[in-house]
């Protein structure tokens, strides 16, 4: 708001042309420092019309369209100020962040790297492009901005929220080019278990590990995550044991394991820039590894800050990926107090309140949100789906089929719109969705459901086909399971 007042432009020459437009001029802008945006808009539309082509005059109505929440209209504003004034900066900055709030970080990227062009020290151009290429999965280049402004800003929270959020994003890049080059390696064995020991699923966490340890029994770090295993889950005795084991490991040579040796030092970013130099299974565990400590230190700093938004959008993440989806409801109900203007935090929130079966409470934080983005797919999506999961299937249908229509590479709409069709009792409209998401069918329900659907509408053929592969996948997952269960059991050392 008050980078929306410092923005506003002052027309001195509209007194020469008429008292009136200069009244109508200093009332539009006491509107908009009330925050009567939408009582702002025709203020501001009348001037624009009594004197056309005036920047200044069309800047501020875009202003007050974006402050309203009417993006689409802004953005035409915008451009028209850059079409009279092409290095007009604030046009710039205001036109990123209307895409921005649209979901459309590309179409932001070029705009607020002009702003950098023409002010180098426009910080807040900076942290606006640095998030938008992290949307965009432009992560190294995300990070470049991110790391000059904790130089710049090392007391704004923004920056190492921004920071944590990229190293992790780069992290997920290494792990995935490791299971491209190495899968099933012990490297990539022991992140994967890393990655079930944070999320508390210690058996399974406990079974990589020892399968990490068959394939490469000299890592470090291994039997040490081992025995936080067996602390946690009641065998002090056995963790003791392990402890043992790990500090039995002979150090690494430092002349021929450098990524080991700089990692262990605590020198993250040299063993980055070392293993990007030297791509393969080794380099891409210890770049992996890397990452998530430079996020470590990124979320470190941004916990010893005074509390922020982005310091319980951290937690609320770190809840979500636990599947402890009050907590992080509560995070996310805790940044909102502090930036109760966020869509991203309002999303978030109503996707942990839906998720914990607070339907009700997640739709109107989706409907104001879909007023503001009708035709986002994915909020199209939540909002029918949370419409569904409060059976009322025929109000959700809308919703569910213009996402699909949006995007319709967006399977959990299909899934969710054939149910609608189900539960009202079409379902041939059902089968085409029901076909379409099969990919996501993880226990054969959606192959259940496509049997019937092919039974109730005439076709039992395609219905016998169908339930004949509904059940070989509940047989797979029955011997899945009793193999997991013998592979999940916590054994001594």
């Amino acid at each position: 708001m008050k980078l929306v007042l410092a923005f506003l432009i002052a027309i001195p020459a509209l007194v020469g042309q008429s008292v009136d437009l200069a009244t109508k001029s200093e009332r539009a802008k006491e509107l908009m420092a009330a925050g009567k945006f939408e009582e702002a808009v025709p203020a501001y539309r009348d001037l624009v019309r009594a004197v056309p082509s005036n920047p200044g005059l069309i800047m501020n109505l875009g202003m007050a369209l974006h402050m309203a929440g009417h993006e689409q209209e802004a953005i035409r504003e915008f451009r028209t100020v850059l079409r009279l004034q092409p290095e007009h900066v604030p046009a710039r900055l205001f036109l990123a962040e209307a895409h921005l709030r649209l979901g459309e970080p590309s179409k932001a990227v070029e705009p607020l790297e002009k702003v950098i062009e023409l002010q180098p020290d426009n910080r807040q151009a900076r942290e606006m492009l640095a998030n938008a290429l992290l949307a965009l999965g432009r992560s190294e280049q995300a990070s470049k901005q991110f790391r000059k402004l904790s130089g710049l800003e090392p007391e704004n929270p923004k920056v190492w929220y921004g920071l944590g959020r990229t190293y992790e994003a780069l992290s997920r890049h290494a792990f995935a080019q490791l299971q491209k080059a190495a899968a099933e390696s012990g490297y990539w064995l022991a992140l994967a278990a890393d990655t079930r020991l944070k999320e508390r699923q210690y058996s399974s966490a406990f079974y990589l590990y020892r399968q990490a340890l068959s394939k490469i029994p000299s890592m470090h770090g291994v039997h040490a995550a081992l025995a936080e295993i067996y602390r946690s889950t009641g065998h002090e005795n056995w963790a003791a044991t392990e402890e043992e084991r790990e500090g039995q490991l002979s150090q690494p040579d430092c002349g021929v394991q450098r990524l080991e040796c700089n990692f262990r030092a605590g020198r993250y970013s040299e063993v980055v820039s070392a293993a990007g130099a030297e791509p393969g299974a080794e380099s891409y565990y210890w770049q992996t590894r890397a990452y998530n400590q430079l996020a470590l230190e990124a979320f470190t700093r941004l916990g010893e800050l005074p509390a922020s938004a982005e310091l319980h959008e951290l937690k609320a993440s770190i809840y979500m990926g636990q599947k402890r989806y009050q907590e992080s409801a509560q995070e996310w109900q805790e940044a909102l107090k502090l930036e109760p203007r966020d869509p991203e935090i309002q999303r978030q929130l109503a996707v942990a309140l839906d998720l914990n079966g607070e339907h009700e409470a997640a739709q109107p934080l989706l409907q104001h949100l879909l007023s503001r983005q009708p035709n986002s797919a994915e909020l199209n999506y939540l909002f029918g789906d949370t419409l569904l999961n409060q059976q009322q299937a025929e109000p959700a249908i809308p919703y569910l089929k213009k996402a699909i229509e949006r995007d319709p590479a967006l399977l959990g709409a299909h899934r969710a719109l054939a149910l609608a069709y189900l539960q009202i009792a079409r379902p041939q409209q059902a089968v085409p969705h029901l076909k379409a998401a099969l990919p996501i069918d993880s226990d054969g329900s959606l192959h259940y459901q496509l049997a019937r659907a092919y039974q109730t509408s005439g076709q039992p053929q395609l219905a016998q086909q169908t339930l004949r592969a509904y059940q070989d996948i509940r047989k797979s997952l029955g011997e899945e399971n009793r193999e997991a269960e013998q592979e999940a059991q916590i054994t001594p050392p």
